[in-house]
């Protein structure tokens, strides 16, 4: 039918708030996520540890399942900053791999297919269209990181009585500070190389070098400096969100005489440099010259 014959209605359904408006992109996202079976059970999989660990707490207080299960060894577990250390670790490493899979397929395309200025066009700012993106790293991410650990230590706290929790206040501080920190850096940089690299296997490889090759060239630059302050730990993002967790949860405030605020700034550069490429990426034309 000609497109002049045709008899154009205005919308009747009701007008979502301007403020809110930005969450139709994570709604349709998380729909075309778990469309895939690996993601799927990759996620379930991240939740294994927080069972795990989440067993060993219980079992640690449960002096009845101990002896009927004969599960004597468990009895020597301590349930304390180093045990949650472990545990923030291993669950922001499985953050990372969760966003470095999923991030570049949420800016990739429409920068490649030229559909930002469909999506700018409509009522949504560019600080919108990054809100609804980073919402959907954010929100799966933080299911599986200071979420069940504060949950944890909530539990921990329970069983172990309010005195656990007032001598170990600081792992609270560190598991909550030291995921919102890791989780807002990793998202940022996720969605920067996105805008960045129009295909979507280069921007995932570029997100495991920038965790694995920089580790790398960190540890090389220490052996050949061979100075007392060992700045090519902040190249190591895993060392790096470590000494964060340390500096809140037990005071630790350096590692290889690094201070542990430098750790902190160096996630704030590497976040305001994604943000820095987010601006200059997510425009509704390109100007090519």
């Amino acid at each position: 039918m000609a497109v002049y014959r045709q008899n154009y209605k205005p919308y009747q359904g009701a007008i979502t708030n301007s403020r809110w408006r930005f969450i139709i992109l994570p709604r349709y996202a998380f729909q075309t996520i778990f469309e895939s079976r690996l993601l799927v059970a990759f996620y379930v999989l991240c939740f294994v540890p927080l069972v795990v660990a989440a067993s060993l707490i219980y079992l640690q207080y449960s002096a009845e399942a101990l002896a009927s299960m004969r599960i004597r060894a468990l009895a020597v577990v301590q349930i304390d900053a180093v045990f949650f250390g472990g545990l923030f670790r291993i669950q922001t490493f499985l953050a990372f791999l969760l966003v470095t899979f999923i991030g570049p397929g949420l800016i990739t395309p429409d920068v490649a297919n030229n559909a930002l200025p469909l999506y700018l066009s409509k009522p949504l700012s560019r600080m919108e269209y990054v809100a609804g993106k980073l919402a959907v790293l954010i929100g799966m991410a933080s299911l599986i990181t200071w979420m069940p650990g504060l949950g944890l230590i909530g539990i921990q706290s329970d069983l172990a009585g309010p005195q656990w929790l007032s001598e170990n206040s600081g792992i609270a501080t560190g598991f909550f500070v030291g995921s919102w920190v890791w989780i807002i850096t990793v998202s940022l940089v996720s969605l920067a190389v996105s805008a960045w690299f129009k295909w979507r296997p280069v921007a995932a490889a570029s997100m495991l070098g920038l965790f694995f090759i920089a580790a790398g060239f960190g540890s090389v630059m220490n052996d050949m400096l061979r100075v007392d302050t060992e700045w090519g730990v902040l190249l190591n993002l895993s060392t790096v969100i470590a000494m964060i967790f340390d500096w809140f949860s037990e005071g630790v405030t350096q590692r290889g005489n690094v201070p542990s605020w430098a750790a902190m700034a160096s996630l704030g550069t590497l976040s305001v440099a994604s943000v820095f490429v987010l601006y200059r990426k997510i425009r509704a034309c390109e100007v090519v010259r």
